[in-house]
């Protein structure tokens, strides 16, 4: 099991959005010139957070992003549904039912109850899923920034004042 690298992308630009001030943005070209990636897959990364409603995109010149909605109601499963979709990694072709050993019992009647496989791994993902639904934007911050020394602090509120319009 894998998310794309578009997940971290968004989970550790978006952390830069946290405590901007009301109106304010920042644009693609700093938050990928702050990590070192593609502005490029940034972009695309952030159409999807925008149509998942993480963020809200400020069109012109002084354009960019800020977030939709408060850090505390955002997830990091938002997040992760929103950049790689809502579909179970897991996905059960039911391959038992072309099973050759039973092919003639499931050919008259089908099974009636649900793959066992599919179940448990439907399970584990949905323990998955809740578990990054407990963790929010606002819960990253804290944990984050809560030993960050005073200077630390003050030199992400400088980039992003000098960073946003």
């Amino acid at each position: 099991m894998q998310f794309s690298v578009g997940v971290e992308y968004a989970l550790h630009s978006l952390f830069y959005l946290l405590g901007l001030p009301q109106g304010k943005v920042i644009g693609i070209k700093e938050l990928s010139a702050l990590h070192g990636i593609s502005e490029t897959y940034l972009s695309k990364v952030f159409t999807r957070l925008r149509k998942g409603g993480i963020v809200r995109s400020v069109p012109g010149v002084n354009g960019g992003y800020e977030l939709a909605r408060p850090a505390s109601d955002i997830s990091f499963w938002d997040i992760v549904e929103a950049v790689e979709g809502s579909a179970y990694i897991f996905q059960c072709a039911e391959i038992r039912q072309k099973n050759s050993l039973f092919s003639n019992e499931y050919a008259l009647t089908p099974p009636s109850c649900p793959c066992l496989i599919k179940v448990v791994m439907s399970e584990a993902e949905d323990q998955m899923r809740n578990y990054l639904r407990e963790k929010s934007l606002q819960w990253l911050m804290d944990q984050v920034t809560k030993d960050f020394s005073e200077s630390k602090k003050q030199l992400i509120t400088s980039w992003q004042k000098q960073s946003s319009s």
